[in-house]
């Protein structure tokens, strides 16, 4: 290997064995203060620029670490071929502490100042000529019975009383309109429910039907038009979209217009949808389940197992990708391969949507809207299933824990049926850190998490004792969520 490496010849012509060794080393790079230490980056020759990154390890905590609680010791360790210049430590996407320049590379956490459950803990480092390395993390759990982050507040008596509630909406002027299944549209008003409804309407409620959805039109506050999700025994069981006119805290006598009626239903009496929320271009998004059926899914000229897109009057939107191909009202068909699109959101602004499909057996996904994807539904679920022309989901979780516990897809979370959800908007009131994320929960096990694309993580942000079914931002920046029976709020620091 090193006669042909470094071509020596003629060895009697050398004059000692050491000089033979040091001609070795340097003909081979070797010694001297530019050496590299196994298992890093050659130095870079003298002049040139340090293009190599350093190299990061969280040696602590261990990755699915379980009921951390108190404070917990982080410990990295660094490399680099120049010098690492900084360490820094994040929790949740967010800076622990300062950043260090020196070893030992540790820090503190103090895990009373979160919500229990999981959480996502990084190191990286960085050297002289900038270069970033990788991050390392872990995810882990912090065990106790914390329902919320330090220094925010859970009220969970803020609305009691609403009795099946499905869905809510909250209007500019601090009011909220609350739908319950058995078909009256609720309203809070100064924190207080109003003991007449905006509307009762006649609604098949068996099952998962009823009034399940409820939206505002962008210009409620001149025009008071607020629309419905419900199920009518009118010319056979269907599901219907109808928009009515405010008066006050009631709707106007008469105001009624129905705008989308769907097929007929089978003897299903779940899988709804139900979700309705206006787009950032105006248009009306429409939440429909599969009615129990999952070809229907995948069937682009069915109503069922879809987003739909319709202009405010009810009309398919001619833009929308399948309007060419369709006919009728099925070209208001915007995404489909859907099983129960219960919760949606629109981010304010960018116009971002995102799909919280409930799962069948296995998992729970949050999807990314598109015009024209397909989540292939009934084919996959989650993870699974996931093949060519198939949108796979950003963020899933599994009905049971891993072995060990955090090891799967999803990682500390669980549950039954995902719901929620919305988007923290810039203008809130809650620390900068909770800006842009997305908040959902779960039906079965009570948590209210929170999803940042940046790092494409879910940290847990509380829990609730009843069952949530969709949450949304007051004009107060406060975080709202709808139980069965109540209103919730967590207001920040």
């Amino acid at each position: 290997m090193v006669r042909q490496k470094c071509a020596m010849s003629n060895l009697r012509k050398m004059p000692s064995l050491s000089v033979l060794m040091g001609l070795l080393l340097v003909a081979c790079g070797g010694g001297g203060d530019n050496a590299s230490a196994p298992g890093t980056a050659p130095a870079p020759a003298q002049g040139a620029p340090d293009t190599h990154a350093p190299v990061a390890v969280l040696a602590a905590p261990a990755n699915f670490s379980s009921d951390l609680t108190g404070a917990v010791s982080l410990m990295a360790t660094a490399t680099d071929d120049v010098g690492v210049t900084e360490v820094e430590f994040q929790v949740d996407g967010v800076q622990l502490g300062v950043t260090l320049a020196a070893p030992p590379f540790t820090a503190s956490l103090d895990t009373t100042q979160y919500a229990s459950g999981q959480h996502v803990i990084r190191t990286r480092a960085v050297d002289a000529a900038g270069n970033t390395s990788a991050w390392a993390s872990a995810s882990v759990s912090f065990g106790g019975t914390r329902t919320q982050p330090a220094g925010f507040t859970r009220n969970e008596s803020w609305v009691t009383g609403l009795g099946n509630a499905t869905a809510l909406a909250p209007a500019g002027d601090g009011r909220w309109f609350v739908a319950t299944q058995g078909g009256a549209l609720r309203v809070v008003k100064a924190g207080a429910l109003l003991a007449a409804p905006f509307v009762q309407l006649a609604v098949d409620s068996s099952g998962e039907r009823g009034l399940i959805g409820v939206a505002l039109h962008p210009n409620f506050a001149t025009n008071g038009y607020i629309y419905a999700y419900y199920t009518t025994a009118e010319n056979g069981t269907h599901n219907r979209v109808s928009r009515f006119t405010a008066s006050g805290d009631v709707a106007l006598a008469g105001s009624e217009l129905k705008l989308v009626d769907l097929p007929a239903l089978s003897s299903a009496t779940n899988h709804n949808g139900g979700a309705l929320h206006f787009g950032a271009d105006g248009k009306l998004y429409i939440g429909v389940g599969d009615n129990a059926n999952g070809a229907q899914a995948q069937d682009r000229t069915s109503l069922f197992g879809k987003l739909l897109r319709v202009n405010e009057d009810g009309s398919p939107v001619t833009d929308n990708p399948f309007y060419a191909t369709n006919a009728g009202l099925a070209r208001a068909v915007w995404a489909y391969g859907l099983r129960n699109p219960f919760t949606f959101a629109v981010q304010p602004g960018t116009g971002l949507i995102y799909i919280n499909d409930v799962g069948q057996s296995t998992w729970e996904e949050i999807d990314l809207g598109a015009a024209g994807a397909n989540y292939g539904w009934p084919g996959s679920e989650g993870p699974d299933g996931v093949g060519a022309g198939i949108t796979g989901p950003i963020f899933t979780y599994n009905h049971t824990a891993a072995s060990p516990p955090g090891s799967g897809v999803g990682g500390f979370f669980t549950g039954i049926a995902i719901t929620g959800g919305c988007f923290y908007p810039s203008s809130g009131a809650f620390p900068a850190m909770y800006e842009g994320s997305y908040f959902f929960a779960d039906y079965g096990s009570g948590f209210v998490a929170r999803y940042g694309a940046t790092n494409s993580a879910a940290y847990s942000f509380g829990s609730v004792s009843g069952n949530p079914v969709d949450m949304r931002v007051g004009v107060d920046g406060a975080l709202y969520v709808l139980t069965r029976d109540a209103i919730v709020r967590f207001s920040g620091p």
